[in-house]
């Protein structure tokens, strides 16, 4: 798989839905998670692995043009941290 159309596909096939309602699923689904992350709750699937906001703290850096040192500001980011169940798949 290599794209979210490739997904829905095998979402449909899998779950034998529509490409429709697999691709109404998804995004659901893809919703759910930025809605929680904003929230700043984290989101666990066990087996798979859970979905958290990571803090970067600020810090100074330099432009690769010009070379001059900029101020990079604090951000919040979203994290993916893979589950045992994930690992031991792709192992």
């Amino acid at each position: 798989m290599s794209n979210k159309s490739d997904l829905i596909d095998a979402i449909a096939t899998s779950a034998d839905i529509s490409k429709a309602a697999a691709g109404r699923a998804l995004d659901a689904t893809v919703a759910s998670i930025k809605a929680s992350l904003a929230k700043g709750e984290e989101v666990s699937l066990v087996g798979f692995g859970t979905f958290y906001v990571g803090e970067r703290a600020a810090r100074s850096g330099r432009n690769p043009r010009t070379g001059a040192s900029i101020d990079i500001k604090a951000a919040k980011t979203p994290k993916f941290r893979a589950g045992k169940g994930l690992k031991d798949a792709v192992n």
